[in-house]
């Protein structure tokens, strides 16, 4: 099916559900399918019209994006097991959306909980990712390492581990809640849109549940292993949740090219509020990693 996608009249796309097991993935591919792949990987609360502004830009520079709903969030397939929502198993599926789409590499950009999905898929296929781009979250030995100020930012991570009360907390009076922690952001009502349907909300909190359990606070840790991927890490000033130091820090496990870039003035949505800036970076990052 071709269609607009995400309002961008301009730019048509091609819906497809890959399946992976008993889900299916939707993705929208936009742009020949002969020319470079871009595979685009939203986080919470977001869905892939997350990069409605940088597609349009970068098939006008002759790429190819793919740009998938994560599985429990838009309109990919919801598992029901909280163990389902690991990185790992979305790392499978963001496999089978190239190879369905029949790319063998692919520049990679993420945020968010994408952005982990982003560096466990370059750590452990590299021969997949041509570049990774990773938004807001860095990799997770700097994450882990950030500090006490990274764990006060996360404070909302252990409120969504409680099933029940962190839907009610977050829904009740018009999504009262839910409208304080994002600020405000005019992208709100289209979040609340996505996560209003029965069992949404819940599927989106279980990328909170399957892969920041407390118990990972206390023990032992196992190192992850560096990133051999030539990447862009991007973080923004007006980010509630991350700390800068946890990106910064990521060139310290990367053992390829490492590049950081900050963005004055752009919320932790980067793509939303500084949407032609990143969309120049990565064209110029793209041109620079073949």
């Amino acid at each position: 099916m071709t269609v607009p996608f995400g309002g961008m009249s301009d730019v048509k796309a091609e819906i497809r559900a890959v399946p992976v097991g008993d889900l299916t993935i939707r993705v929208a591919d936009h742009g020949p399918p002969d020319r470079p792949a871009v595979l685009m990987i939203h986080g919470w609360p977001d869905t892939a019209r997350l990069w409605r502004n940088q597609i349009p830009a970068l098939v006008d520079q002759g790429y190819r994006v793919l740009a998938p709903d994560l599985r429990g969030m838009g309109r990919s397939g919801r598992p029901d097991n909280v163990a389902d929502y690991r990185a790992t198993a979305s790392v499978a599926d963001m496999v089978a959306v190239l190879d369905e789409a029949d790319v063998g590499t692919a520049h990679l950009v993420a945020h968010d909980w994408g952005a982990a999905v982003g560096w466990a898929l370059a750590i452990t296929n590299p021969e997949r990712v041509t570049s990774l781009t990773a938004l807001s979250v860095g990799h997770p030995n700097a994450f882990a390492g950030a500090g006490l100020r990274q764990m006060r930012n996360s404070w909302y991570m252990l409120l969504f581990q409680f099933e029940g009360i962190a839907e009610q907390w977050l829904s009740e009076d018009d999504w009262a809640a839910f409208r304080r922690l994002m600020g405000g952001h005019p992208e709100t009502d289209e979040w609340i849109d996505n996560l209003s349907p029965e069992g949404a909300l819940t599927s989106s909190l279980n990328w909170y549940r399957a892969n920041a359990h407390p118990r990972r606070l206390v023990g032992a840790s196992r190192p992850v292993p560096p990133c051999c991927v030539p990447t862009l890490g991007v973080w923004s000033s007006g980010d509630f949740a991350l700390t800068e130091g946890q990106m910064q820090d990521s060139g310290e496990y990367v053992e390829a090219t490492w590049r950081y870039e900050r963005i004055e003035g752009a919320s932790h949505w980067i793509p939303l509020d500084a949407a032609d800036e990143l969309s120049e970076l990565l064209v110029e990052w793209f041109r620079q990693n073949l």
